[in-house]
């Protein structure tokens, strides 16, 4: 592989868009970076500037022009966000979610129109392409799309199997793991202080010395049978309530889907042991996660700034009826 491979695949793919005239982004009056703004805010009600900043890495400049022409059209209202009166809060009117829906009909129109040219038989053989370009690249939401114990890596004369996934119970030596872990890669992504890891380590603690299998539950994710992951299933002071806690993903097990299959495995146990509801609490910069839980069915239910760990934080709690 080379740079004038990527760089003419790239040629390929953007003339095939273009002959779909997404100059104005689907027969509409919006641009792509327009359609991707409405998009959001449409999958994802309320949503701060900031978050719409850091998500789709636009422009800050950029990004208030586009809002304020939305307003004035009467897409968008901007508020200021009541829990941090240094953040403003944005919601489509009905004449934005009116707009989305457009975007979205015609981008489902747009795609089916190139999928109708695959034939049936070879459909899996492209999502299996497309998963794994977005892999590879780094894209940590991607999970594989076929089973990883089955699918190959080819190289220069390799046929290699691909990472392989599994989640376990905890052993000896694994909540020391895990308080390292959450530890090192918060103050190498985030620059969070020791305090964060002393958190880690007082709920680890206490899942250790107080727990009732029954109904609490760790899991550990191996890849090719190295530590890759974790999360908590606990219960919560509120009746028939489970909190998710310690949801963590290491780099290089990211885009295999290891924190999509925690969190579903987390929710699937907290619906079998009865509890009727189960919570989080996360904080807004951790965007990887927050898309996990959404994809989950968690709802965000409240927000509040707070100092914590050396940073400026905004806390979230999120819900899900089971």
């Amino acid at each position: 592989m080379t740079v004038t491979e990527i760089r003419e695949f790239n040629r390929f793919y953007t003339n095939l868009i273009g002959a779909l005239d997404y100059s104005r982004h689907l027969y509409t009056p919006y641009s792509l970076t327009e359609a991707r703004v409405l998009y959001e805010l449409a999958h994802s009600p309320g949503l701060d500037a900031a978050d719409l900043r850091a998500s789709l890495t636009v422009d800050a400049g950029q990004l208030s022009r586009l809002l304020l022409r939305f307003e004035q059209d009467g897409l968008v209202v901007r508020e200021r966000s009541a829990t941090d009166a240094r953040r403003q809060r944005v919601t489509l009117t009905a004449a934005g979610r009116e707009a989305a829906g457009l975007l979205e009909e015609r981008s489902r129109e747009s795609v089916q129109v190139l999928l109708d040219r695959v034939p049936d038989a070879e459909r899996p053989r492209l999502a299996e392409a497309l998963g794994t370009v977005r892999a590879l690249f780094g894209d940590p939401d991607q999970a594989p799309a076929v089973d990883p114990a089955r699918s190959r890596t080819r190289g220069a004369g390799t046929d290699t199997p691909a990472p392989r996934v599994r989640l376990r119970a905890p052993g000896p030596g694994d909540l020391g793991w895990v308080v390292r872990r959450h530890g090192v890669l918060y103050a190498r992504e985030y620059g969070w202080d020791a305090r964060f890891e002393a958190m880690v380590a007082r709920i680890a603690a206490d899942f250790g010395a107080d727990r009732d299998t029954a109904v609490e539950r760790l899991w550990i994710a191996e890849v090719d049978g190295e530590p890759a992951g974790s999360v908590l299933c606990v219960r919560d002071s509120a009746p028939a309530t489970a909190r998710l806690r310690l949801l963590l993903v290491e780099p290089s097990a990211r885009g295999l889907g290891v924190g999509e299959r925690l969190v579903s495995e987390c929710v699937a146990f907290a619906r079998a042991a009865g509890y009727r509801e189960l919570v989080l609490w996360t904080n807004g910069n951790l965007h990887a996660a927050r898309r996990l839980y959404r994809r989950a069915g968690f709802t965000l239910t409240s927000e509040s700034p707070h100092r914590s760990y050396g940073a400026d934080l905004v806390g979230q709690d999120w819900h899900l009826i089971l």
